[in-house]
Parts: structure tokens; sequence; C-alpha cells
């Protein structure tokens, strides 16, 4: 029995149902906090364990008959560890045989200047501390965040201005990811194991526009922003200034070089190469 936790978030759909696929639905938990979610998993015959990373007793209930659980990272940065270490403890506790987990691939976490990635690689360390066996992916950036960096459709009026200078990121669609993690998790591994899930390829913002001009016909320009300029800029708008600091920093981390990392294990793990910075951006935008 494999439980994915997270499993009505993005990234838990697309494991699972590629886990579909792959094997029985009777050997599939799903860890959901919202039972006005569960609809759609029900009628796929998967097992549903009710409980959030919060719920310890929860946790202990949801473990039971579990052999390999993948633990989706949790989204409340500021809580993220001590949220982890609750399902880790809850794996130990009910003997689980294998944790999977879905890190960053960052790098060098050691000079972040978003400090609250840190909590990636502090998760990877309680679980390597457990004892259990365990198989970690590093994803990079989801290429599908793209419209969301650069503004949606109004990139086309824009141009893209972002504080990420000449970094670049090895860009991978988080369908493939997730159909990439549950073909590990199916695959029998006696090792511990980590995986770096990217592209083929890094590119820059300049590579976006570069592929966003020739896919639209419209002249797409990519500006680098001064970091503070575009801070101002967010909180301008209206988002909090604690907000407008995490998302500057995540960004400068990109010019940094920090997302700008190629490996082939998302290649090998499909089977074939991943979709490239063109084919994804024509399917997200629908070019």
């Amino acid at each position: 029995m494999i439980l994915v936790t997270g499993a009505t978030g993005q990234l838990g759909t697309a494991v699972i149902r590629q886990l579909l696929q792959k094997i029985p639905a009777s050997q599939i938990a799903a860890l959901v906090r919202d039972k006005q979610k569960t609809a759609s998993l029900i009628d796929l015959g998967v097992t549903i364990r009710m409980g959030s990373y919060d719920d310890t007793e929860a946790l202990d209930h949801a473990m039971q008959g579990i052999e390999t659980l993948l633990l989706i990272a949790g989204t409340d940065e500021q809580n993220r560890v001590r949220q982890h270490q609750n399902v880790v403890d809850a794996a130990r506790k009910a003997t689980v045989q294998r944790i999977a987990y879905t890190s960053r691939a960052l790098r060098d976490p050691a000079t972040l200047v978003n400090q609250l990635m840190m909590g990636h690689f502090q998760t990877e360390d309680y679980i390597k501390a457990s004892g259990l066996a365990y198989t970690l992916f590093q994803n990079i950036l989801y290429m599908d965040a793209i419209p969301q960096f650069v503004g949606g459709d109004a990139v086309f009026e824009r141009g893209i201005h972002l504080p990420a200078a000449q970094g670049k990121v090895a860009f991978a669609l988080r369908s493939e990811m997730g159909e990439a993690i549950a073909n590990a998790l199916v695959g029998k591994s006696e090792d511990n194991i980590t995986y770096q899930l990217t592209g083929s390829a890094s590119y820059s913002f300049h590579d976006v526009a570069d592929a966003l001009t020739t896919l639209s016909g419209k002249p797409v320009a990519y500006t680098p922003a001064e970091p503070l300029t575009f801070e101002t800029q967010l909180t301008g708008r209206g988002l909090p200034t604690i907000v407008a600091q995490r998302i500057t920093r995540f960004i400068t981390d990109i010019a940094h070089g920090q997302e700008d990392s190629v490996s082939p294990d998302l290649e090998n793990l499909l089977g074939r190469k991943p979709m490239a910075l063109n084919e994804g951006l024509a399917l997200l935008y629908t070019l």
C-alpha cells in the first residue's frame, strides 16, 4: 500500500493519476484534509485517510498498513519542518518500510537568500536520521509557474520584468515530475536514493521571452529588474511586505544560479526526454 499525502494538490493528483496506471487502486491511499475534496478519489477506488500534518493522532491512524509513504512538502513554510517531523514520526511508529519526500533541487543551500527553502533540507536530514529507508525527490522549479512569475497573458503586453538577472532554471512540467515520482515509487529499491528531477536543459528568462515571442508572434522582451525596485513594485500593488520580500528573495536565488542544475534523473524515470521550454509554454499558454 502506498500513501500519498497532499493528495488533492496538483502534484499529488499527478502522482496518483500515474500510480493508477501502474498498480491497482486498492494499493493506493490518499491523506486528505478536506472531506469535500475526496469524491473524485473515491470514484477511482483510492482509499481515503483523513488528517493533516498537524494532527498527530490522525497521522498515526493514516499510517496503518502502509508500506511506502510519499510525503509531499507542506505549503506552510513557517511551520513546515515541524509538520514534516510529525509525518516522519508517525511513519516510524507504524514501521512504514520506505518514506519518499518531495524536496527541492537547489545548487548550494548554504548560500540561499530565501532561507525558507532550508526547511526542505532540514526535513531531508530528519528523514535520514529516522532510520527509515528513503527516496528523496529534489524537484526543480515547475515550468507551470512561469505564467505566475511573468504575469500570465499580460506578458504579451508588458514583457517580463524580474530580478532574475541572467540566471537560468532547468524548468520541468509538474505533470512529468508526478509521473516520474510515481514510476520511482512502484519500482523496487533496496537502497536509499536521491533523485534530482530537472529538465534536460536550463533556460534564462531571456529564453522564456524568446520562446513566447516565437510561439505567439508578439514581441516579448525580458528586462532584468533591480531587487529593491521589484520588491517596492510588489508592495505598491498591495502585497504584504513579507510576501513581497519572499518572492523577491526567491527570484534573487534564481539570479544567483540556484536553479541552474541539470540532471538525467527525470528523463531516466520517464523513459523519454521531458518537455522542452517551447513545448511546455505552448501547452501552458495554449499557443
